[in-house]
């Protein structure tokens, strides 16, 4: 009989792979000050086929067996192995839905287009498939005796909430640092609800970068950001999630919004598995979208990635990825590299047609996603993307965080944007002929006009 595998994982070097930590170090760069990732010994996850890990997972996913029901710890093998099943801090995240964007693809001119709504979960947002599994491993440690005072990020919005969720329902301090008027109501009062220490900066997110370093440097707080490879570790799920539900078929294209740019090198990082395991054989290409006010990687990418250099974010609706020196920028382009991707941007007017175009058409996007469907557009009128391509945009987080932007688009207070598709309500007297002409003469003019 042959003996159980012995999955393991730690953290490793990009540039020394030579450089090992374990997953319980307080750790986050080499000591060249260069980016870790999280290695798993492929070896033992060979031992078991390709096939039996597809069937492993599809069965996990309709149980519920603490923890594996979470779309995350279905896949725990791959992800945190040695976390005891009593630490993980986890609220069944994942399993969020693929849309068939079918009438918009048809608009777009693709024929088969799906958005992976990962807004649809615990704090709307694809953050929590990262923070459940930093803050099980955070309370793995304090459970091994490391002394961790609390739990601290930088945040635009959504990386806040998360962490503030899962870091209360651990019952871990949390801190979280935000650029003061730089974003949503939806997103502040989250935080806040959750018991969060929050610190509105006057600053940008790169500021506040830059503070919550030293506060995990010098005060042993520990570092909730994407520079954090623990974060890559459950958002890599979602590529292995995409094509699960593609009955292990792998897609054409896969489109990402692009900020702090860890999702881009996530995504491909889960994919790698997949092929290295073999689960599929083929890879997908990749765009990263970026907002034309944040777009640092596509200026690199401009110079075929021969220099990166950071710069002065200006203020864009896609607010969460209005990052001029994202952390991931060293696996993002490395990522681009292997899976023979692109990088595309997004104007304000593009961004936001694209949100309320798709929208029309049953969605509800967030900011950040039009920057996607905006570039997913480009790329077909280009023919980069063919009409017969399978295509996956990433929806980044639930359109409901941001009221605001939809409303001043409806009302067409966008500054310096005239909204092509407004559809404000129609205020009338409580008057049935009045109402009845007025119905009437809509249906005529918007279906049949």
């Amino acid at each position: 009989m042959s003996a159980k595998p012995d999955y393991r994982a730690w953290f490793e070097s990009l540039r020394d792979p030579s450089e090992r930590h374990r997953l319980d170090e307080v750790v986050y760069t080499d000591s060249a000050g260069g980016l870790l990732h999280v290695v798993h010994d492929m070896d033992e996850l060979k031992k078991t086929p390709g096939d039996e890990w597809k069937r492993i997972f599809m069965e996990r996913g309709h149980r519920n067996e603490w923890p594996y029901g979470s779309g995350v710890w279905g896949k725990k093998e791959w992800v945190l192995p040695e976390v005891d099943n009593e630490n993980v801090v986890s609220m069944y995240e994942g399993h969020t839905n693929l849309f068939w964007a079918e009438r918009y693809g048809r608009e777009l001119g693709i024929e088969d287009l799906w958005l992976k709504l990962c807004g649809n979960s615990h704090t709307g947002s694809f953050k929590d498939l990262g923070m459940t599994v930093l803050v099980s491993m955070v309370k793995e440690m304090i459970s091994r005796g490391v002394e961790i005072p609390a739990v601290a990020c930088a945040s635009t919005g959504d990386t806040s909430a998360a962490l503030s969720a899962y870091a209360a329902a651990a019952g871990i301090p949390a801190i979280v640092f935000l650029p003061k008027g730089k974003i949503s109501m939806a997103q502040l009062i989250q935080p806040v609800a959750n018991g969060a220490i929050v610190f509105a900066l006057d600053t940008d997110f790169d500021g506040c970068m830059e503070i919550v370093k030293q506060v995990s440097a010098r005060d042993g707080v520990y570092l909730a950001n994407s520079m954090n490879s623990l974060r890559i570790e459950g958002q890599k799920t979602v590529g292995i999630e995409i094509i699960q539900q593609l009955d292990w078929e792998v897609p054409d294209w896969l489109v990402i919004p692009g900020g702090n740019l860890g999702n881009v090198s996530a995504l491909a990082k889960g994919i790698d598995m997949l092929l290295e395991l073999g689960l599929v054989t083929r890879k997908p290409r990749i765009c990263v979208a970026q907002a034309e006010a944040a777009n640092p990687l596509y200026l690199s990418y401009q110079r075929d990635f021969e220099v990166f250099e950071p710069i002065a974010a200006r203020k864009t609706l896609a607010s969460a990825i209005q990052i001029g020196n994202p952390v991931s920028a060293e696996k993002a382009i490395d990522a681009l590299r292997r899976y023979d991707g692109v990088v595309e941007q997004a104007s304000e007017a593009e961004l936001a047609e694209a949100c309320a175009a798709a929208d029309r058409t049953g969605l509800f996007n967030c900011p950040h996603t039009g920057v996607a469907l905006a570039a997913t557009k480009k790329l077909r009128e280009r023919g980069l993307i063919r009409a017969s391509d399978r295509v996956v945009v990433i929806s980044t987080a639930h359109g409901l965080k941001f009221v605001d932007f939809k409303v001043s688009y409806h009302r067409m207070e966008l500054a310096d944007i005239v909204s092509e598709l407004p559809n404000p309500p129609i205020e009338l007297p409580a008057d049935y002929d009045t109402v009845r002409g007025a119905m009437l003469k809509e249906i005529e003019q918007r279906f049949h006009g």
